[in-house]
């Protein structure tokens, strides 16, 4: 593996927002460098470099280049080919991040203004498409195979997403439908990551298969958990605008549960007050109560640490390393972001 040109990567200090991540710290800082080099604009592009450079010097958690560089290291070395795919599924995971701030109104993102906030919405939507046409270029430079793969995974990221958009107001939306939902919108990348990671290692197929669902497990405990955040989570320390989701008219598991355990009347009452109100103003404290009372809350939780286990169960396999180790540590971490 080559070393990178040295430069400044504090940015990408993900270690400390998730502990697991410090054994391929030194792997995520050239992956974040690799991920500034694509967001470099010529002299002549000098009008977008500003907005580029808002999203190059902010950093995320690093959850998904982890995953590729964690499952990579649990089959073998992590080459070349690991730096740029983790580069690659955090700039899509980067340019779904602009979209749904324009979607969701959302004013913060990881503890600063967002780009539709500072510079509009056709800005932010604009420059997501800019990041992953970066994203495309990059990938025709990987084997076909691996290309494929990503391409599969963007195609069901996008297609998750437009329909949780779609089911806006359906309020009989089941708990299968929810966890189809999030499953495309959310976890195929978590276990393409993985999947991906394992393959460029030279992993068995019993043991990328191993990878990948634990991947998808993982990643449907991280978006019910992002989900139960988004309605008990404190903004200064989410960093990020939260009660989207109510405010979108998009049902998520605990609200699910809520109206599955309410009598019809209670159900309509729910719905009015919180759910379906034209001004977004809704008495949140009241809400955290009803859910808490109903015990939806603690449902929520108990499937997200359902989903974790099964995670957890599917790396069984793998030879013990500091890597596996790694991997159920991260997994926990999803999950124990709500105590």
């Amino acid at each position: 593996m080559q070393s990178p040109t040295h430069t400044d990567t504090s940015a990408f200090a993900p270690q400390s927002k998730v502990p697991a991540l410090r054994l391929i710290a030194e792997e995520l800082s050239m992956v974040g460098e690799l991920i500034k080099q694509q967001l470099t604009t010529s002299a002549r592009s000098g009008d977008i470099s500003e907005l580029l450079e808002h999203i190059s010097n902010r950093s995320g958690k690093m959850i998904r280049p982890g995953l590729v560089l964690l499952a990579g290291r649990c089959c073998g070395k992590i080459t070349d080919e690991h730096i740029s795919v983790a580069a690659i599924v955090e700039m899509m995971h980067n340019a779904t991040l602009l979209h749904d701030d324009v979607i969701d109104e959302g004013k913060q993102r990881r503890g600063l203004p967002t780009i539709n906030n500072l510079w509009g919405n056709e800005s932010a939507v604009l420059l997501g498409d800019v990041i992953l046409s970066r994203v495309f270029k990059m990938c025709a430079e990987l084997e076909s195979k691996v290309a494929k793969v990503i391409a599969a995974a963007a195609v069901r990221l996008c297609e998750g997403e437009l329909r949780q958009v779609i089911q806006k107001h359906y309020w009989q939306l089941s708990e299968k439908e929810y966890l189809n939902v999030i499953t495309e919108k959310s976890a195929v990348l978590f276990s393409s990551s993985c999947y991906l990671g394992g393959q460029l290692a030279g992993a068995g197929e019993s043991q990328v298969k191993s990878l990948a669902e634990y991947g998808l497990n993982t990643g449907i405990a991280f978006q019910i958990t992002d989900d139960l955040l988004d309605i008990v989570g404190d903004e200064s320390k989410a960093g990020k605008t939260l009660g989207s989701d109510i405010n979108k008219h998009k049902l998520t598991l605990a609200l699910i549960h809520l109206l599955n355990t309410a009598d019809e009347k209670k159900k309509n009452t729910i719905i009015a007050s919180f759910l379906d109100r034209a001004d977004a103003q809704y008495d949140k404290n009241a809400l955290i109560e009803m859910l808490d009372r109903s015990g939806s809350l603690e449902y929520a939780h108990s499937r997200a640490k359902e989903f974790t286990a099964i995670a957890k169960q599917a790396l069984s396999g793998l030879k013990q390393s500091d890597a596996k180790d790694a991997l159920i540590d991260m997994a926990n971490f999803m999950v124990g972001r709500v105590s």
